[in-house]
């Protein structure tokens, strides 16, 4: 296994920053200033497409659970994503979804093929993260985890929690069902999901039908009106104290 190597430090706001590398794939891990000798939860988030590890939408959601709550939070740059190369596979799909969308054609079946590959491959680096992070004293080996991603964070978040024990809790959303339903009948751990009432890519009966495939006994539907990229600021709040109440309870 990699041995996961720090690269570059900063802090700011309470918030310490980490980038690091474990073998060739590069993340960053946030945490509390003063965290250094205590142990706290740790929060996982997947990016959402075209996107990176450091995506405001990323820093903003580790901001509320560092500051807000005092976890860890780590990202991983997805495979062709941040500052990881693009392969010739995903120049074509990336070609085929410019296509589809210049020529009005659905966008949905051409993503869900390619973040199920994306997945394959990101699955086993966030099991490996997992691993290394959790040598970390500040961290250790049987603390709580959470896991956070929506639209293509649920792509590779959904089965990775599903096949993962160490996943206390997790908030996912804005995903078709057609790959990930299967996988979502494997899920028991506490569940908030987000979707848009107006997506105009992902429609109501699949954004239900993935959520209703969850065998989770507490699982929680936020939707919300608007369209696909109008999910509310205030979804990632709720989110956090979702986090909140299940990891902060579990340690």
């Amino acid at each position: 296994m990699y041995a996961l190597q720090f690269t570059s430090e900063s802090s700011s706001n309470g918030i310490r920053e980490r980038d690091f590398t474990l073998g060739d794939v590069p993340g960053v891990l946030w945490s509390p200033v003063s965290a250094a000798a205590d142990r706290a939860p740790l929060v996982l988030m997947a990016h959402g497409g075209g996107n990176h590890k450091k995506h405001p939408a990323m820093s903003g959601r580790a901001g509320l659970l560092v500051n807000g709550c005092g976890f860890h939070v780590a990202v991983l740059d997805a495979p062709g994503h941040g500052d990881r190369p693009r392969t010739a596979h995903d120049e074509a799909e990336i070609a085929e979804l410019f296509r589809a969308r210049a020529a009005g054609e659905p966008e949905g079946p051409i993503v869900v093929r390619y973040n199920d590959h994306l997945a394959d491959l990101a699955v086993p680096e966030y099991r490996a993260t997992l691993d290394a992070l959790q040598e970390l004293p500040e961290i250790g080996a049987d603390g709580p985890v959470g896991f956070w991603g929506i639209n293509m964070g649920t792509a590779i978040g959904l089965p990775f929690v599903a096949t993962e024990p160490r996943i206390t809790a997790a908030v996912l959303g804005q995903h078709w069902p057609d790959t990930l339903a299967e996988k979502a009948k494997q899920i028991t751990i506490p569940i908030e999901y987000d979707m848009q009432w107006d997506d105009e890519h992902i429609s109501r009966e699949a954004g239900l039908a993935l959520f209703d495939a969850f065998a989770s006994k507490e699982k929680s539907l936020h939707v919300n009106s608007g369209r696909h990229k109008e999910l509310p600021r205030f979804e990632a709040d709720s989110a956090a104290r979702f986090f909140a109440r299940h990891l902060t309870r579990a340690s």
